[in-house]
């Protein structure tokens, strides 16, 4: 005797009429990484499928995104010199600046979201200004080159700006920072929730990011810590943030659900390096149907919570939806 859960079952229309969480190509950002030179498209061995590019091979790329539906990326810079401050970030000829006025002026219509760090661009591989005593970032002095690092982006054409280093106080400071810089219509994307974790290796193998000593433990969350995990993306709600962001994702869809419960604001999920080379491997291996969990993954992040993906997955994904 069929129930009332399996009767809706059984038809196929009647199945896709009542499902509850959907995937749409436009909930979607693809992350980009970008060098100074011409002709680079180097595939990262840790992360198949994910490259290193020249911003004349990004232009290529971006006109293979839009024929796919997608017109959202974030970008990483890979400048050719580290210094302790990270002045590349800072500079309206470094390489993300260069990056975004290229990709504006060949693709308008593309939606040009800036990730604001200095990991990429120190020597020592952490997110700011190293306090020497401590042997940490120093805090106060990374948010005033965070202000730069953003109104740089800002000015250079960047459509939103997405600061990664969990400074205390970074969204106040940004904000103050683009509104007293003319960028008042610029809407910040916080990674509001962003864990210590060891899923992010194959990153730092793409963006060239590794600390040079220790770890980011002392400003990147405990992935043990709930209660504080809500707490710091409502502290980031309280001093402006347009967007939240949880990341890693797959690991943390508690906190994507408790956030996405505690907030009215759009919720982002960073689908991470290791969750996607993790599904690589496994594919390579022949032990999952790689496309059917690549896409219940998604959905999963759906429906968590998520508004908006940042996944390596997302031109895999595309192509899916497409047909």
């Amino acid at each position: 005797m069929f129930t009332r859960f399996r009767r809706k079952r059984l038809n196929p229309v009647l199945r896709d009429l009542l499902q509850e969480t959907h995937l749409r190509v436009d909930d979607f950002i693809y992350p980009l990484f970008i060098k100074n030179g011409e002709g680079i498209k180097k595939e990262v061995d840790s992360m198949p499928g994910v490259f290193q590019m020249s911003i004349d091979e990004v232009l290529k790329e971006c006109d293979t995104l839009k024929k796919l539906g997608i017109y959202s990326i974030i970008l990483f810079g890979i400048p050719d010199t580290k210094d302790s401050v990270g002045s590349d970030a800072m500079c309206e000829h470094g390489i993300i600046a260069s990056s975004i006025r290229a990709i504006k002026e060949a693709h308008p219509d593309m939606f040009v979201v800036t990730d604001l760090c200095f990991c990429e661009y120190t020597d020592h591989g952490h997110c700011g200004v190293l306090d020497p005593v401590l042997e940490t970032v120093d805090n106060d002095i990374t948010l005033t080159n965070l202000q730069k690092q953003a109104v740089v982006h800002a000015k250079a054409g960047a459509d939103m700006i997405a600061p990664s280093g969990m400074m205390d106080g970074m969204i106040t400071a940004i904000r103050e920072g683009l509104d007293a810089g003319g960028y008042s219509h610029i809407p910040i994307m916080s990674y509001s929730t962003k864990f210590s974790s060891a899923y992010y290796g194959p990153f730092r193998d793409v963006a060239e990011s590794s600390p040079s000593f220790g770890d980011r433990r002392s400003y990147q969350m405990n992935p043990a810590n709930r209660k504080e995990a809500i707490l710091e993306s409502m502290a980031d709600e309280a001093e402006g943030a347009d967007i939240l962001m949880v990341k890693p994702a797959l690991a943390y869809l508690d906190i994507v659900r408790d956030i996405k419960e505690n907030s009215s604001l759009p919720l982002a999920v960073y689908n991470v390096s290791g969750e996607y080379s993790m599904l690589k491997m496994a594919a390579k291996a022949g032990v999952i149907d790689y496309e059917k969990v690549m896409m219940e993954t998604m959905i999963g992040f759906k429906r968590a919570g998520a508004d908006i993906i940042i996944s390596y997955h997302a031109k895999e994904v595309a192509v899916l939806l497409n047909k």
